[in-house]
């Protein structure tokens, strides 16, 4: 029985037929967005020589996206999810084909990767409120740490094939090869979505005013909620304890070359050891239905220690246990930020409150890239690793000290309903 509660719980994947839907068409972007995210890192370091250039190129998403994720917040909350999801994703496919005429040209224009890194950005942070505030209702409040890990697992799923095969495209056919396999991706996941059943908002968000005022007033109601909910701004506080300096990504190539010695392939390993770990702890994470705040706390100190230690060896298959480890913490602490989040935002407010998480979660990494990069530039990539990862251990022990609430945080207590938010009823959009 024991070993039974450790494996994955697969109830939402066979229960649900649009949550399978959803997860096959989520697969399918993510391994091309990974592929692509392998194919610009090799490709602005090939061009540039700098590392600062692949941390700015991520703040250069990040931009677009914030801007996108707050419109995109009060979208959810008033129109049919599965719309809004459709209407962001299919276009991405050209912005992936762009990239891949780029790539071909002779002399790749650097201005051309830079904007489809910020268009791609506002079309994710439009649709992606959507796909967070979805999945209650697919699966289930009994279900949301189960279809946590299931989703990230589809998420470390495709680091792991992606990095590895990106390594080899860029190898063998090119870049421009990547950028291809993320067009398709991007078109599997538009076609998944038109089998999904329609998912129209709560019936207390549709009737909200649709000018400006009004859509900043919806923004202003999510903020106040989650200034006000003790457990949400913990896990907005945790999560950025988690990610900011400690963001090796943006490194890998800088890594693979001064470091271990390797060339692309090299740097698809150095991406796809943190996927292999987060497939591991998710195959085993039947345990966090019933896990809360001190498991979520543990799981972000491993992610830190484990990157410190990753920047302290030189010796490449030490190097990749240790990735493997951060992405063990890391698979955790994400299913459990979000099951706890949408656990504790009632359905009404999930779009906007998923946005300003999605925020967060967006400028934290991009900061955290841009000032690794900038940390590289004025030490070396090792160096800046290693303090990331002190950091955000240091950051981690401090949030959990002063967030009583997140220490007990569980997804025993019942959800989260209408009458959770800090503000009255009537101070939000009706």
């Amino acid at each position: 029985m024991r070993l039974a509660g450790l494996a994955m719980d697969l109830t939402p994947f066979r229960d649900s037929r649009d949550f399978r839907l959803l997860y096959a068409g989520f697969l399918g972007a993510m391994l091309g967005t990974l592929l692509t995210s392998v194919a610009i890192a090799v490709q602005i370091y090939d061009l540039t020589g700098s590392p600062l250039q692949i941390g700015l190129v991520s703040l250069a998403r990040a931009l677009p996206l914030v801007a996108g994720v707050l419109a995109g917040g009060v979208l959810a909350d008033r129109m049919d999810r599965r719309l809004l999801m459709l209407a962001t994703r299919l276009p991405l496919t050209l912005v992936a084909a762009a990239l891949a005429v780029n790539a071909l040209l002779p002399h790749p224009h650097l201005w051309v990767i830079y904007a489809a890194t910020g268009v791609t950005g506002l079309l994710a942070g439009l649709g992606g409120p959507a796909m967070l505030a979805a999945i209650p209702a697919l699966v289930g409040p009994e279900r949301l740490a189960a279809a946590g890990a299931l989703t990230s697992a589809s998420t470390q799923l495709a680091a792991l094939v992606g990095p590895a095969l990106g390594g080899l495209l860029i190898a063998g056919p090119g870049l421009a090869a990547c950028f291809a396999v993320d067009a398709a991706g991007f078109l599997v996941f538009s076609l998944a979505l038109l089998f999904v059943r329609p998912l129209p908002p709560a019936a207390t968000a549709t009737g909200a005013g649709k000018g400006v005022r009004q859509a900043f007033g919806a923004v202003a109601a999510g903020a106040r909620f989650v200034r006000g909910h003790r457990l949400i701004m913990g896990l907005l506080l945790i999560d950025a304890a988690a990610v900011v300096f400690t963001m090796p990504q943006a490194l890998y190539p800088v890594l693979a070359d001064r470091q271990f010695g390797g060339g692309p392939g090299v740097v698809g390993l150095l991406y796809a050891a943190p996927a292999f770990g987060a497939l591991a702890g998710a195959a085993t994470s039947g345990w966090t239905a019933r896990a809360g705040g001190h498991a979520l706390i543990g799981a972000v100190l491993l992610w830190g220690a484990s990157l410190a230690g990753f920047g302290l060896t030189s010796f490449l298959p030490l190097a990749l246990v240790l990735l493997a480890l951060a992405g063990l913490g890391d698979l955790i602490s994400e299913t459990l930020r979000s099951a706890l989040l949408q656990h504790g935002t009632p359905d009404d407010l999930r779009g906007r409150v998923s946005s300003l998480w999605m925020v967060q979660a967006t400028v934290s990494p991009a900061l955290g890239n841009a000032a690794i990069g900038f940390l590289a530039e004025l030490t070396s990539a090792r160096a800046a690793v290693i303090t990331g990862g002190l950091v955000c251990v240091v950051a981690a022990v401090a949030v959990a000290a002063a967030c009583p609430a997140l220490r007990r945080a569980d997804l025993t207590t019942p959800p989260a309903t209408a009458q959770a938010p800090a503000t009255p009823p009537a101070d939000r959009p009706a």
